[in-house]
């Protein structure tokens, strides 16, 4: 066979079967509508455009100039905490391999929700010092992608690994924002936070303050102090409310000169925050405003409370942070006096009613129809600087017929007043109300409640379920309650329970399969608690 010719110089830099192009578009134009170089004239079409293929492809390949290497990652951070023990390591790849959607909408069945379980399980396996199985970090990341809940004790318990995981994938950067320099700890190096604080993303320099602000509070306030007159209104807005966290007296001067920003927001945001310290110069100023409106008249028999709302809005109150202009609806006079009774520390009442303990001072009757917004205004003070004897008073007794106190005028706000008050005392508290006013209107005060419930506050509860399924109630208007008895009644309530999850008797006004409904509730709220229980124990270490 005659060798083949060398190839001209034009023809130097072409393939045999032609150019890579030229190739892709016969094999998509197909063999029959076009032709292939002259060469392969004579050969079966469809078998001399893969071999020209084949050829090219190895052409290119070897032809490829080999590129420097890339230099490899660091290592992960050593993670020096204790594997979990086997049984918790494989309850934790189940509930990660839970999805939410997968079983559908509908009927929920006997079975345990899963994904709800994992909040409560990380939070144990962190409580007990352990560390994640390295196989597990892409699901625990994916899962606090999709759920913002999830992520602080989801990266807590994945540690440095999972950071180091996190700068390779950015669906997962996340992380990186979620810890100064994308760290689990804060660094140690001063000059590492200054340029930090300089040169960082904003979502850095957010994590990095409120670092800071946590481990040394006048640190953090000078960090801000630093760099103030060159931030963003928006940013320096969102950098003062990250001082609510270890908010004190030393505060009070950067507050005080905060107060005069250019920034409405920024303004009435650092008058929040004075008035919420009770020996601050704003706070003085607004109690010597609002002790002037409100009085006690002791001319008639019984004595009341008088109010004289302010005739104007000063520049001096604005500066204060008194906003001038009133919502749609409200008043001028009503607007400005409850921004200065909720801004005035509620020790000044004492002495301005005559020596009146909160109990005493709430119970006076409030002439010419201010005492809604009296009381109102002293609920927000009681929750902003966080007056558990204010609390108690303006909540009054959980079985008073009107279901609130004389200054609770919502749940949302008798949740906040609770939320002032101690564990115990909250749980006594909304036991007491479930007692007296059922569980319609409950859900937002369980959901201050701490976790797992107490005794008498689980009781309640399950008491309260129990009279609603006998007495034919629907169902599915008590799931949500249902839902936050799965996760926070106490697990050694599911023996109390088992007698509840046989399918009760129909009367005649219940609901049409209501109680097939309630007995897959109360097996699925059973079954829960058996495995949170289990849960614990498998995280106990040997």
């Amino acid at each position: 066979m005659n060798p083949t010719p060398a190839a001209t110089p034009a023809q130097a830099g072409t393939p045999a079967g032609g150019s890579w192009e030229e190739l892709v578009t016969v094999a998509l134009l197909g063999t029959d509508r076009r032709t292939l170089p002259e060469q392969h004239t004579g050969r079966q079409a469809p078998v001399a455009l893969l071999d020209a293929a084949a050829v090219e492809t190895v052409r290119r390949r070897a032809g490829v100039r080999p590129a420097r290497a890339a230099a490899r990652p660091e290592p992960a951070a050593p993670d020096p905490r204790p594997a979990l023990p086997a049984a918790a390591a494989r309850r934790l790849a189940t509930l990660l391999a839970d999805r939410p959607g997968a079983g559908g909408g509908g009927r929920r069945g006997a079975a345990p929700d899963l994904m709800e379980l994992l909040p409560q399980w990380l939070a144990l396996a962190n409580s007990r010092g352990f560390g994640a199985p390295p196989q597990t970090l892409p699901a625990l990341l994916d899962a606090a992608r999709g759920r913002t809940d999830l992520r602080p004790a989801a990266l807590a318990f994945a540690g440095p690994r999972a950071l180091w995981l996190a700068r390779l994938n950015p669906e997962w950067r996340f992380a990186l924002r979620s810890s100064p320099g994308g760290s689990t700890a804060l660094p140690q190096e001063a000059d590492h936070i200054q340029r930090l604080w300089q040169e960082g993303l904003f979502a850095e320099r957010v994590a990095l303050l409120a670092a800071v602000r946590a481990k040394d509070p006048s640190a953090g306030r000078e960090l801000l102090v630093a760099t103030w007159a060159t931030e963003r209104a928006e940013d320096r807005l969102m950098f003062l409310d990250l001082l609510r966290s270890g908010l004190c007296a030393e505060d009070e001067a950067f507050l005080e000169r905060a107060l005069a920003d250019r920034s409405r927001n920024v303004r009435a945001t650092a008058a929040e925050l004075l008035s919420a310290l009770p020996g601050s110069a704003l706070a003085a100023r607004m109690a010597a405003r609002a002790v002037t409106c409100v009085a006690v008249d002791h001319t008639q028999g019984t004595p009341v409370i008088t109010v004289e709302a302010p005739h104007e809005c000063d520049a001096a109150m604005e500066r204060d942070g008194v906003v001038a202009k009133p919502p749609a609806g409200r008043g001028e006079r009503s607007w400005w006096l409850g921004q200065l009774v909720e801004a005035a520390p509620l020790g000044a009442w004492r002495e301005r009613l005559g020596g009146r303990s909160p109990e005493e001072v709430v119970a006076l009757a409030v002439a010419d129809g201010w005492q809604a917004e009296l009381h109102a205004a002293w609920c927000r003070a009681a929750v902003r600087q966080r007056d558990p004897a204010w609390s108690r008073a303006l909540l009054g007794s959980p079985s008073a017929p009107e279901a609130g106190g004389p200054g609770a005028v919502s749940l949302a706000e008798r949740a906040k007043l609770l939320a002032t008050l101690g564990a115990g005392e909250r749980a006594e508290w909304v036991a007491g109300f479930i007692g007296t006013h059922g569980l319609s209107e409950a859900f937002q005060l369980l959901g201050v409640c701490a976790v797992p419930w107490s005794g008498s506050l689980g009781r309640a509860v399950v008491d309260a379920l129990d009279i609603a399924r006998d007495a034919g109630s629907y169902p599915w208007s008590f799931s949500g309650v249902m839902g936050l008895a799965e996760r926070c009644l106490d697990p050694a309530e599911a023996g109390r329970l088992e007698g509840l999850t046989s399918v009760p008797d129909e009367s005649e006004h219940a609901a049409p399969g209501s109680g097939d409904y309630w007995a897959e509730a109360f097996q699925r709220l059973v079954t829960t608690l058996r495995l949170r229980a289990t849960m614990s124990a498998e995280l106990t270490a040997p």
